[in-house]
Order: structure tokens, then sequence, then C-alpha cells
């Protein structure tokens, strides 16, 4: 566990470095959303490079997929794609490596980034493993400036009348979007209470950007019987760097060279720090 915790560390690198070669990115998503993707594929999906079409693997889609460049590193540091190249080709003219997830490269189900429609979706593929008698789990990531669209309560309303155990959603609880702070945008109010008004289990994380805390929920919600389970990730946008954190304008940015210097100092301090608790 220690070794992911330093993991995310290195591939935030990779992030930064992308968005750089890139001249483009999301990167304060990016860097929220990071603990929860090293999670899932190192700790809890039963996913294989080797076999990328698996019909027993773990499904995920990535909701707010305008935080891709989280997730290729992941699926990189994974196996799935080589990060040289995706670094090397990212949101370069005819790349495969486009600006939201493309479901022609390995290991992407489904090509995300218009806001709302990730949770629909996942609650098709679970009802379809409840159909096929499969036991594969669902997993989808959304963020909270997500929230507004209409479409993703239809899927709370429809994953609780299905029973569908074998769903989590996970909502990357940053509190921060492009226009500002979610509740001066459309305020959520209590989260976790309205998301268990819709039959779900909802496990509510302080630190969403801690790999432990996270890893027992993704645990609790596969002891869950008969409703979805919701974890509320509570993240820091921008987090690893003084730089970014909790700051809106990052929601889309290049770093400056003086900006990237610091933001790979504070990353190796943080990665320090680590091997040092």
């Amino acid at each position: 566990m220690e070794n992911l915790k330093v993991k995310a560390y290195d591939l935030r690198k990779d992030v930064v470095d992308m968005i750089l070669a890139g001249k483009g990115g999301h990167i304060g998503g990016d860097m929220s959303v990071m603990e929860i993707l090293v999670t899932l594929y190192f700790k809890q999906m039963k996913v294989s490079p080797e076999n990328p079409q698996d019909e027993d693997r773990d499904r995920f889609v990535l909701s707010k997929g305008h935080s891709v460049e989280a997730y290729y590193a992941v699926l990189a540091a994974r196996g799935f794609l080589d990060i040289q190249d995706v670094i090397a080709n990212f949101s370069k003219f005819g790349s495969k490596y486009i600006g939201h997830p493309n479901n022609k490269l390995p290991g992407i189900e489904m090509n995300s980034g218009s806001l709302g429609h990730g949770l629909p979706v996942c609650v098709g593929m679970a009802l379809a493993g409840k159909k096929d008698k499969k036991n594969y789990r669902v997993y989808t990531v959304m963020g909270d400036g997500e929230l507004a669209e209409g479409s993703v309560w239809e899927g709370f309303m429809a994953a609780h009348q299905y029973k569908l155990d074998n769903l989590c959603a996970v909502v990357d609880r940053n509190r921060l979007q492009i226009s500002g702070n979610t509740e001066d945008v459309m305020g959520h109010d209590d989260l976790v209470q309205r998301i268990a008004s819709f039959g779900w289990h909802v496990i509510d994380v302080k630190d969403g950007n801690n790999i432990d805390e996270l890893n027992a929920a993704f645990e609790e919600a596969k002891t869950v019987n008969g409703k979805p389970t919701a974890i509320i990730a509570n993240t820091v946008k921008g987090c690893g760097s003084s730089v970014m954190e909790n700051k809106a304008n990052w929601h889309h940015k290049v770093p400056t060279q003086e900006e990237y210097q610091q933001i790979i100092a504070d990353f190796e301090a943080r990665k320090e720090a680590l091997l040092y608790e």
C-alpha cells in the first residue's frame, strides 16, 4: 500500500508531462482523482492487460472524462498503454490519445466526457451482469459538478430499482468546477443523505486522496447486498502541489516552466514524507 501512495505521485508527474507536451489538459481534476484510480486499478478491479476483453472482467467508466490524463497514466502503469507513447502523442493531431477517453484503446470501456452519461451506462452494464449471471463489478467515477446533470439522478433511481449491488459509483468531491465553487454553482447540501434517499448505500470518505481510506470503502461496498453503493471521496482539486491545490483556475491549465519546477518539487517532497511516515 505504501508503494501505491508513492506511485500516485510518480503518476502525477506523468500527467503534468503529458499536459505540457500536449499543450492542454484538465490538470486540477487529474490530481484530485488520482488515488481513486490507483486504488481501483491496483487493489480492487479484476482486469488484465493481457486479456482486456475478458468477459468476466470488472468494468470501469470515467464519467468525468475530462480527467483523462490521470486515466491514461494509470492505464499505462497497469500495463494497458505505453506511457512514453502517450506523453509524446497526447492531444496531437490524429493521435489516438485524445482529450477524453477513447474506447479504441485497450482497457477503456466507453468514450466519455459528455457529463452525466457514465452512471446511466454503468447501470446498464451492471444490469447486464446480473442477467448474464456474471460476478463482475461495475465502477464509475463522477465529478461533483457533474451531479447537476439530471441523467445522473435517473441513474441513481434505476440502480436502486434493479437492486444493483454489483455497482459502485464514486463522486470526486473536490468542490470546484470550471465556473467556481460547486456550492455557488449548484449546491449539493448533504450529499450523503441525498444519495441515500435514492436507496443507495453511501460511504463518506473523509480524505478521498488517502488510499487506505479508499480501499476500505471499496471493500465495504463489496459486502453490501441488494443495493448499489456510492462513495463520496472528499478530495482536493490540484492535490499534490500548493501551486494548484483548491484553485478553480487550475481546472484546465498548462503550467509555466517555473510552475512546473515547483509542482515537481512538491511531488517529490510529498513522496519523501510518505516514505518516512
